[in-house]
């Protein structure tokens, strides 16, 4: 990989980058991550001896977002991920590699003394990890690099370490001191697109469009706003609901809302041969409505009924992750499952871009879904915590619908057509 040189704020955020904690926060695709892991790759070479550590929500994603760029960058020879220790080779320095999915992972740094540490995607860290991560940084010199996308305005990032940076890049690119008394030894540096020049202008244009609301504002440009109003802003019945289907090329997924005293909620989902992606059909159990609680083995002998009487072979059956017994039910009953990606903001974004872009219709044949939509809204209660949750109301057809689009993402992605943006 030929990486362009370090231009404009990218380079100032280099020459600056000198505090105890360091963060590059801002728009997607912005050079954020390249600037800061220019950095780090220079404190790795200068720092004093001591362990070095690098942090992602999981290790598979640090693998796929800061370590395979980095081998791409220096090859194998200066960047080597040892398989099955956890830990890097880099530039001749062993670094161990971490995955902080929830609060459990503060007991993999328990006792470590540090001297430095990379964070991918700081703000999708527990709280109580990254303060744990600071106390292990006690070596003299020891540094924090780390980069994250907005969230919200009350996030435990923002309002305990960024909005008491003691200097602040902002998407200006104006430089701030803070004369505050609680101010950190920590400098901020806050990326718009417009700070990564080597974007192709029909990308920028492109990535625009996917994102509308919320996502806009924040991945777009940069902003920490509250998740407020409805979820899938875009999403219009008259844009959106299709009363024919396309010839489906592939039947990708059956994904599956367990309910017992809630309601039961199935939909099949296809990729058309026009590469767009269709909520083709709906199978909803609602125990208050209909004629009492079914069991799993009778759920399982429905469902496979109604999946075969319509002539449906979905290549996957997607599950959401509570449904354990209905999942060894399934398992007995011959017919294979997998766990859902329950991740739920990634989830909701990836189907709110799909919409955005024209690129996922639902069929009328769906109408309990189309009723959930519309009303599917944020939680402003979480949103005054700093978190981003949905009201957990009506939402077991739109829960599916983000357990079946996010879990066969690999499979879709790269197949679909260009954005289709609805009229001005």
């Amino acid at each position: 990989m030929i990486i362009a040189p370090l231009v404009g704020k990218q380079l100032t955020s280099f020459e600056l980058s000198t505090a105890r904690i360091n963060l590059w926060d801002g728009s997607v695709r912005s050079s954020k991550t390249i600037s800061s892991l220019v950095r780090w790759l220079k404190f790795v070479r200068t720092a004093p001896p001591g362990p070095l550590l690098m942090v992602g929500k999981t290790e598979r994603t640090l693998r796929r977002n800061i370590l395979d760029p980095l081998v791409e960058m220096l090859g194998e020879h200066r960047c080597r991920v040892v398989a099955g220790s956890g830990e890097l080779h880099l530039l001749g320095r062993k670094v161990y590699l971490v995955g902080a999915n929830d609060e459990r992972a503060q007991e993999k740094i328990r006792g470590l003394s540090l001297v430095g540490a990379y964070c991918d995607e700081v703000s999708t860290l527990p709280e109580s990890f990254f303060v744990m991560l600071l106390t292990r940084l006690s070596i003299p010199g020891a540094a924090l690099f780390g980069t994250t996308n907005p969230d919200g305005p009350q996030h435990w990032l923002k309002v305990g370490y960024l909005d008491r940076a003691a200097l602040w890049l902002d998407h200006n690119g104006q430089l701030n001191h803070s004369t505050a008394g609680d101010a950190l030894n920590l400098h901020r540096f806050s990326f718009q697109l417009a700070d990564n020049p080597s974007l192709d202008p029909q990308y920028v244009a492109d990535v625009s469009a996917e994102f509308t609301g919320l996502w806009r504002r924040r991945l777009i440009l940069g902003e920490w706003c509250l998740a407020e109003g409805v979820v899938y802003e875009s999403w219009d019945p008259g844009r959106h609901v299709v009363t024919e289907l396309p010839a489906m090329a592939r039947w990708l997924v059956l994904a599956l809302d367990y309910g017992t005293t809630n309601p039961f909620h199935a939909l099949l989902i296809g990729l058309g041969v026009d590469r767009r992606l269709y909520v083709a059909h709906e199978w909803r159990w609602d125990s208050r409505k209909q004629r009492g609680s079914l069991t799993d083995a009778e759920y399982s002998a429905r469902l496979r009924a109604w999946v075969e009487g319509l002539g449906i072979r979905p290549e996957y059956t997607v599950i959401d992750p509570s449904a354990a017994s209905f999942r060894v039910q399934l398992h007995r009953d011959g017919w294979s499952s997998v766990l859902a990606d329950n991740d739920v903001v990634d989830g909701i974004r990836d189907v709110a871009s799909l919409l955005a872009t024209g690129r996922l219709l639902v069929s009328d044949q769906c109408p309990e879904l189309i009723a959930e939509i519309p009303a599917y809204a944020w939680d402003p209660k979480a949103a005054e915590k700093g978190e981003d949750k949905p009201i957990k109301v009506a939402d077991h057809g739109v829960d599916a619908l983000r357990y079946g689009i996010r879990t066969t993402r690999a499979l879709w992605h790269g197949q679909l057509a260009e954005p289709i943006l609805a009229a001005a």
